[in-house]
Formats: C-alpha cells, structure tokens, sequence
C-alpha cells in the first residue's frame, strides 16, 4: 500500500533557487543579518548577500561559464561559501559540492566524473584541490581561491570584476542545481543530480515541520556541502530570514561559546554533536538556555540518547528526521511540539511524500496498521524531491528508482498505525561514520590494489562507544609481512579522515557467492 504524508502538500512555484529565495526580499529584510562568520563575529547582511550573489554571477559568466557548466566549490563553512555556492547557481552552473576532508586523489576523482570546468576552494584546502585539479586536467586559471593564494584568482577578483549578473533561461524541473556525490544503497560513489525544483520543494516540504523564523539563530556545524547542512540548515535559514552563524570546523568550545554568545535558538546536529551537548563535561557549564530546538540527523539517534539532550536542554525540542542525498535530503522528521511521538522515531513523511514499505525477500508491499506496527521491510519513497537521477549511470538509476517513481532507500523500518516510522536494520551496505557516508566498495578497491593484499571485503561494526565503524577483513598475499597497523596506515594515507579503517581482521579467504558477490552476513557473524 501507498502511504501519505499526513499533511497537507504544499505548493512548489516552478522558480530557481536564487528567485526562490532572494526574489522575495523585502526592504526591511536587507538590513537583517544573514550570515556571521564564527570565529570573528563579521556579519553579512541579506542585502549584502544579495549583492555579493550577483556579483559572483557575473564574473562567473564573464570567465566563461555557460548554463550547464558544472564548477566545483571545495570549501568549509565560511561565509563566502554561502554567496560563493548561490553565485554560480545564479548564473545557472551547477555546482559538484566537494567534501573539505578529500584527499588529494579523491578532489581530482570528483572533477573528472562531474565533468567540472572549474574548482573554487581556501587557501588551507589547496594543496588537495590543486592535487585533484592537476590529476583532473584542469589549468590553474580554471582554480579560484576564495581567500588568497598566489597564481590564483581570489573571491574580491569575482566580487569587483563588475560584470552585470547574466540574464540566464532553464527549466526548474529539469535544471541541475547540484552534484553531490553519494554512494546510494552500495557501490561507490556517484553523482546526484538534483534539480532546482528538488531543492526548493524540500525547502517548502520541511518548513511545516521544522519552522523557523527571522528571530532564529543557527550555528552552521554541519558542512554546507552535505545535502542536510545545505538544504536544512543553509537554505532553509535563508528561505526564513533567519542567521546563520558559520563554523569550519566543529569544535566543542567554540561550539558552546558560539550557543552561549550568539543566544543561539536552533541546533542542527548529527549524533556525535548531541553525545558532546548531552554529556561533555564542558557542555554541563555552558548556558544553553537560548536553544528552543534540537534536531538530530545524517545516522541513528536513539531513544536513550534523545533522553540524555532532554534532561540537558529541558525548555527544547529534540527532534530527528531522516533522509539521503538522493532525497534533497529529507523525507522524515518529527515535527516540533509533537511529543507523543517517540524520539525514537524518525518521524512521519513530510508534505507531499509517498511512501511503500516492501518485504525484501518477497517484494510484496506491507500493509500499515490499524493498530499497533507493522511487519519490517525496506523503505521508498516517492516526491518532488526525488533526484533526477544519477549522473551518467542509468543502470544504476533503473536500480534505485522504481517504474512509479518510488527510491530505494535501503533501509528496513516498520511504521505504526499513527504513521510514524522507525529504522530497525540497514539493507544497503554503506556504512555511516559519524554521519558520513562510508562505502565498503571504495575501501575494498583500495585495499585490493595493495601488492600484499590478495583479496579483502569492509563492514560496518559497532564499536566499544556505539559508532559504527569501517572493518577491513584481509586476505595476505603468500609470503606478505602485513600486520594490521601497515593495512590501516596505508588506508588512511589515500582516503579522507572519515573513511579510515579502524579495524582489521586477517582470514584465509572472503565468503562469496556463486555470483561472486561478498557475503557480508557471513563476515558480521564471524
């Protein structure tokens, strides 16, 4: 059976994402803050970003840059950024967000399957971008470095080049906006495209449930180029006038002093962040007392938990919701005030989502309850989110997207009779690490190509503080010296900090099938 959002759907205007959002601004908006930079308490205005966005267009299209283009922007939360990334959507680019923790090799992997004619990144990330845009084939004239570096143009060379921002023409629906890049159910990873429609649609599809308002203040922890701290935090702040205060790293002192000194209402967290605010020792003497929301998303947020936030922000929600890139991102969450929904739960669908809840082994679709909660199987989802599909990879878009338009989400969840559902298993294989995603296929590779390494397969295990973390089960070459220290060294050398192996465990050979696919239930038993 189809099962539908509670609430009412909301109407989507057939608009970019730049009319979207700075269109609507009214004279007493552009005087309120948009944006405050963490660590040095600078602020831009909404007119102010505004301007800078326009300003970043046209010099974009007086470089060259044509609608379709794809340019990359590697960078952490800082507030050029946010006018960096709305800039070149505004000139109709579509934009590949690159993590800030990319290695070398993985920068320029990027580049290459986006097809990017350009990289926009900082000074302190240089020495990957311009790794990843050497082995990408890109000159360093195609390399802009927003703070400064010599033989680079920088963000005051885009800012005051006074190029008119270019009259450009798309349609919204099938325009892409962006390219992260996600590793879906399995496999290894690949280009999202979503367009201008997705991102505005779950925009106004999560507003219902997470309202903010021009009063709310955001401390920006979670990365802008992740789809949650893009969508939820980014471009939802400025669709609500809210400020959004930029950090580029987390880090818990300043993370609190942030909360405390900028009277902070709204906390969007991954779970690791919750553990810090919820127990820290550090967290126990801060004043908190500003937060009237926290929301948990991007990995697991339990019940205990969820407890553990209550007791420390007693006058807050606490929340979580649920998504994935394919899905601009959400298409969960619990929504404010509704307490008798267990924070256990990720929440009920948002406005204009379907959902199916389907047997795995059967493909039988399971029925909602009267009563009670329904029998587990894996989740799809349905809406105006929905990418478009993957980028240069119909085989696997066929995999992921039904026929009907349903997504393949690869997670298992029951959901009871009030429609709220809950995540009891993960079908796909992707690992999240501290809410990053993880995929075993890339790690394999890696690992295989290793001359002492003949063959090796990667899970998700759980380790002694409850996170899930990457197991790399190793085959040794004859004759190889290979203890698990040089596996995890040698992994950790080529992939970004989030990607480690963080445990390793000889064996004589990988379960597989006939197929010759990895039998991971047969590694996790062992």
């Amino acid at each position: 059976m189809v099962i539908r959002s509670p609430h009412a759907d909301v109407d989507i205007p057939d608009v970019s994402l730049y009319d979207f959002l700075f269109a609507p601004l009214s004279e007493d908006d552009l005087d309120e803050v948009a944006v405050v930079d963490g660590p040095s308490g600078a602020t831009t205005t909404y007119g102010e970003l505004r301007g800078q966005v326009d300003a970043i267009a046209g010099a974009i299209s007086a470089r060259g840059y044509e609608v379709g283009d794809v340019v990359a922007l590697h960078s952490p939360n800082v507030p050029a950024f946010v006018s960096v990334f709305h800039g070149l959507l505004r000139a109709g680019i579509t934009v590949t967000t690159i993590n800030a923790l990319a290695s070398g090799t993985e920068v320029g992997k990027q580049l290459a399957a986006s097809g990017a004619k350009g990289l926009i990144t900082v000074s302190p990330l240089l020495a990957q971008a311009a790794e990843g845009a050497e082995a990408a084939g890109l000159p360093p004239e195609a390399v802009v470095v927003m703070d400064g570096a010599d033989g680079y143009a920088n963000l005051r060379d885009l800012l005051t080049s006074g190029a008119p921002a270019p009259e450009v023409s798309f349609d919204p629906a099938t325009h892409l906006a962006v390219l992260p890049y996600s590793s879906g159910t399995t496999g290894l990873p690949k280009g999202v495209m979503l367009t201008h429609r997705n991102l505005v649609a779950n925009v106004l599809q999560a507003e219902p449930y997470i309202p903010l308002t021009r009063d709310d203040v955001i401390p920006a922890v979670l990365p802008f180029f992740h789809i949650y701290g893009m969508t939820v935090l980014m471009n939802g702040a400025i669709y609500q006038k809210s400020s959004v205060v930029t950090m580029p790293r987390f880090d818990l002192p300043e993370y609190l002093r942030i909360i405390a000194e900028h009277r902070a209402t709204v906390l969007f967290v991954a779970p690791p962040i919750a553990l810090a605010v919820a127990k820290h020792p550090l967290a126990l003497e801060a004043d908190l007392s500003s937060v009237r929301l926290m929301m948990s998303g991007a990995a697991p947020f339990d019940e205990q938990l969820a407890a553990a936030v209550s007791q420390r922000l007693p006058h807050a929600s606490v929340t979580q919701g649920y998504g994935m890139s394919e899905m601009s991102p959400v298409s969960h969450t619990i929504p404010v005030g509704r307490d008798d929904i267990s924070p256990g739960s990720i929440g009920l669908l948002i406005p204009n989502m379907q959902a199916k809840i389907v047997d795995p082994a059967t493909g039988e679709e399971i029925e909602q309850p009267g009563e009670g909660m329904s029998a587990p199987g894996e989740l799809m989802c349905a809406g105006p989110n929905i990418m478009a599909g993957y980028l240069g990879n119909e085989a696997e878009t066929r995999d992921t997207i039904t026929a009907d338009g349903f997504l393949h989400t690869g997670d298992i969840v029951t959901v009871d009779a009030d429609g709220a559902f809950y995540v009891v298993d993960r079908l796909k294989e992707l690992i999240k690490y501290k809410g990053y995603q993880v995929p075993p296929a890339e790690l394999e590779a890696l690992l295989i190509a290793h001359p002492q390494i003949a063959d090796a397969a990667v899970i998700g295990v759980v380790d002694d503080e409850g996170e899930e973390i990457p197991k790399a089960f190793v085959v040794a070459a004859d004759g190889a010296e290979l203890s698990a220290d040089d596996v995890m060294e040698y992994v950790a050398a080529k992939v970004a900090p989030y990607k480690k192996v963080r445990a390793v465990q000889f064996t004589h050979a990988i379960p597989k099938s006939a197929a010759g696919k990895i039998l991971r239930k047969e590694l996790r038993a062992a």
